[in-house]
């Protein structure tokens, strides 16, 4: 292997690719056990000493065991924060507590087009909004 440097070069960087990917799936089924609100206090601390302690043996075995209902809670804390959003949204873009001048202006041609306000008051509300 020593002949080929490309090739050593090729497999450290497999190596470190495959490590960072645990890495991320350790991280990934910690906060999951944190984040679980169907497990107990014991529970949570059982699967992270087994997860650490024995970490291939117990990341394999909780994926088994808990993979799918790992990803049901994810898909619904996606889904949460989804709906905070476009509540946020929602609510944000329905609080606009000025009413525009076009919006102004309609409201006082229709004053002045139901005669409960006078030309001259229309001109002067126009002209004050105008400036």
């Amino acid at each position: 292997m020593d002949d080929y440097p490309l090739l050593n070069l090729f497999w450290t960087m497999m190596w470190f690719f495959l490590w960072i990917m645990w890495l991320f799936l350790l991280f990934r089924i910690i906060s999951d056990i944190f984040t679980s609100d169907d497990l107990g206090g014991w529970g949570k601390a059982g699967w992270t000493v087994l997860v650490l302690i024995l970490p291939f043996l117990g990341v394999f075995i909780y994926l088994i065991a808990r993979g799918k209902s790992m990803t049901m809670r994810q898909v619904q804390r996606a889904q949460q924060q989804e709906e905070a959003f476009q509540d946020y949204v929602r609510k944000t873009a329905a609080t606009s507590s000025e009413p525009s001048v076009a919006d102004q202006l309609e409201k006082f041609a229709g004053l002045k087009a139901s005669g409960a306000i006078s030309d001259e008051e229309y001109e002067k509300a126009k002209a004050k909004l105008l400036t």
